[in-house]
């Protein structure tokens, strides 16, 4: 078949350009469930702190925090919702390798906001059940454990397999 820039040579696929669309939709509306049911549940207990006695007694940083928070829990919902209905507009119009592609988008932007929303709330759970510069804290760690978790992480391993692709190409050209 064509060689395709995610598919390495040699790795035992054989599968045409449709079926490695297909593939890779599945593969992002598999990380989209994940995503969205953490999105969900965040969502969920969100709302919920409306309705217990302590929201009265929130100042007003914590507040806006709090509304900031729900707007961005309601934003990554339409956007890891977004390539469902994608799919929907586009069924059966032969565009899958265009849809995986912004799918892949907007399964990243979905990401991005639900990692400042995972940060937003521990910083907001620290600040009401300690303090503020517990808050603060929460937040700079919160942050810092998801930069390198979602970001220095997957890149690292992503160089790593890149050479030791090299040296196994190396290798194989020097026998």
């Amino acid at each position: 078949m064509d060689a395709h820039p995610d598919v390495a040579p040699g790795d035992g696929r054989d599968e045409t350009a449709n079926q490695r669309s297909d593939r890779n939709w599945n593969e992002i509306l598999q990380e989209l469930r994940v995503a969205l049911t953490g999105t969900q549940l965040i969502g969920g207990f969100l709302i919920a702190v409306a309705f217990q006695p302590r929201f009265d007694d929130l100042d007003d940083y914590q507040l806006t925090l709090y509304l900031v928070l729900v707007a961005l829990a309601g934003l990554a919902t339409v956007i890891g919702l977004a390539p469902v209905t994608l799919h929907r507009a586009l069924f059966r119009r032969q565009v899958k390798e265009r849809l995986v592609t912004t799918g892949n988008r907007l399964l990243v932007a979905h990401l991005t906001v639900v990692g400042l929303l995972l940060v937003g709330v521990t910083s907001l759970v620290f600040d009401v059940a300690v303090s503020r510069p517990a808050g603060w804290w929460a937040l700079g760690i919160g942050a810092a454990v998801v930069v390198v978790a979602w970001i220095v992480m997957p890149r690292m391993r992503a160089a790593a397999d890149r050479e030791a692709d090299a040296a196994a190409h190396g290798a194989h050209a020097s026998a």
